[in-house]
């Protein structure tokens, strides 16, 4: 018998390869619980829809279904009078128990919780719009709130918006996955710049809010460096931010500017695509691929600029948001004035109840 501190020859190994099965067959049966739990929701609006069609059902019969249901179930959770309505119209959104072909019990719709389906069917009318935001949920893994976020931000009519080279400088299928991968334009709304910024202001911003760049550039995206320094003929030269992107598996030197675009831009950009290829690129790397992002841009100009450009380039533009007027800013409550109001509530509600 080995000593109990011992550990036999590939027992670490074996250890993990049994984690990795646990936690594989728990994600499954999680997958399968929420797709029977989808599924239930839309046999039981499908069921109350097409009695209320037939009976002339009004919310009084929902009412009493909810409580008669949650006798009938007392531990079941999701039996509320709100809950039936969105099964309802979970159910009238896809009559025929299809989500764009795919099946309630497949893959895409299945990894959404029910949360994330109602907050769609709220925010989301259109059907391709509601059947895009779920599979970029899917792939970007994105929280509800991530979710709404994005929604919000017109993450659908952004996305593969750059100006660009891509279809005559990458091969298929290639370039279509870099002109989506990008968006026109970036949202840096997180950022608080003043009025007077510069290039270098804005750049130290993205970098202190990394997390949040990340999200708004979307998945794939790994950060290799700031003002990443690259020589050329004895010259030190260097980039706003190198990242790699790991779906394209190729560089990504982003160029930001907070002016106007101007065609020299881009030669720039060029020059710089040349050197990262030449000295950072491995032979199992795909062409490296420029970034320019602007404060606003001209669309036949820089049409004009990457015509005859043969490295892979995107240009597009950025917002921040918009900085309140100071007459306006002096008026509004500071952060401890807001948190001392709320303590009083707080302790105005407790008294309250203390009384009751």
């Amino acid at each position: 018998m080995l000593p109990s501190n011992t550990q036999p020859a590939g027992y670490i190994q074996l250890l993990d390869k049994l984690k990795r099965e646990i936690r594989t067959t728990q994600l499954r049966a999680t997958f399968a619980a929420n797709a029977e739990l989808l599924a239930l929701y839309w046999r039981i609006g499908t069921i109350i829809l097409e009695q209320e069609k037939r009976q002339g059902w009004g919310q009084k019969v929902v009412d009493r279904l909810v409580a008669d249901l949650k006798a009938e179930f007392p531990t079941m959770k999701g039996m509320s009078p709100r809950n039936l309505r969105y099964m309802k119209a979970f159910a009238a959104a896809y009559p025929d128990h299809q989500f764009g072909g795919e099946s309630i019990l497949q893959a895409t719709p299945a990894k959404l919780t029910w949360y994330h389906h109602t907050t769609l069917l709220d925010k989301v009318k259109n059907l391709d719009e509601r059947l895009f935001y779920m599979q970029a949920t899917v792939e970007n893994g994105w929280s509800r709130d991530v979710m709404v976020q994005q929604i919000e931000s017109n993450y659908k009519q952004r996305s593969g918006r750059a100006i660009s080279n891509f279809e005559r400088t990458l091969p298929e299928p290639l370039s279509d996955l870099a002109q989506q991968s990008l968006k026109n334009p970036y949202l840096f709304d997180f950022l608080s710049l003043t009025q007077k910024y510069k290039e270098r202001d804005l750049e130290e911003g993205l970098v202190n809010h990394l997390i949040q760049f990340m999200l708004e550039l979307g998945k794939g995206f790994a950060f290799v460096g700031r003002q990443y320094p690259l020589e050329v003929a004895g010259r030190e030269f260097v980039l706003d931010l190198l990242f790699y992107h790991l779906k394209l598996r190729s560089y990504l030197v982003i160029e930001l500017k907070v002016v106007e675009f101007e065609p020299e831009f881009v030669g720039k950009l060029n020059f710089y695509l040349s050197a990262v290829d030449d000295q950072l690129r491995s032979e199992f790397d795909n062409p490296s691929i420029g970034l320019l992002i602007c404060r606003r841009h001209d669309q036949l100009m820089a049409e004009y600029a990457l015509r005859d450009i043969n490295k892979p380039i995107g240009i597009s533009e950025y917002r921040l948001m918009e900085a309140l007027p100071t007459d306006l800013q002096s008026t509004l409550p500071s952060i401890e004035e807001i948190e001392e109001r709320l303590r009083q509530e707080d302790d105005s509600a407790e008294a309250d109840d203390s009384v009751r």
